[in-house]
């Protein structure tokens, strides 16, 4: 018998759930700097692997969610995650194709967007300025992208999630 259900909404919402986690999670304050966007990882996967489950709205919530963790401007994440998510999708035929270490690339653009779309966002609000350190998570993402890519893949195949 053939279900044409979709599933794994388990999966999706425990692997945004453990991002959040990990976007919060301590860390000393040496490798704070270095934190890799994790959530926004997670909506760029999830919105190239199920582009027609995880899209827009998803990724707002998700943003307002980290927002709120980490007491950022109401929004501002949401904005800067729809966007990624947006623009992921109307690319995700043509970024599935490409090689890993391409993608990865892809990803670079998307969280230099993401964080540019961070900077404008605190420099209208009157923040106070950011250094250079700011753009750091930037470079820990994109080298994390491959090995969470294949995480994400298989147990997205393990999973059968469609």
């Amino acid at each position: 018998m053939n279900d044409a259900r979709p599933h794994g909404r388990w999966l999706i919402a425990l692997t945004i759930l453990l991002a959040l986690v990990l976007t919060v999670l301590p860390l000393p304050s040496v490798l704070e700097p270095w934190r890799p966007e994790w959530a926004m990882l997670v909506i760029i996967y999830w919105s190239l692997a199920l582009p027609v489950r995880v899209g827009v709205g998803v990724a707002w919530l998700v943003g307002l969610l980290q927002d709120v963790l980490q007491a950022t401007p109401l929004g501002s994440h949401a904005l800067a995650f729809a966007l990624a998510a947006y623009l992921t999708i109307q690319l995700y035929q043509r970024i599935r194709n490409f090689p890993v270490w391409q993608q990865a690339l892809t990803v670079l653009l998307l969280l230099l967007l993401v964080r540019g779309s961070l900077f404008l966002t605190r420099g209208l609000m009157n923040a106070p300025a950011l250094d250079w350190q700011f753009w750091l998570p930037v470079l820990t993402s994109t080298l994390i992208w491959p090995p969470m890519f294949l995480l994400l893949r298989f147990l997205r195949r393990a999973y059968r999630v469609n």
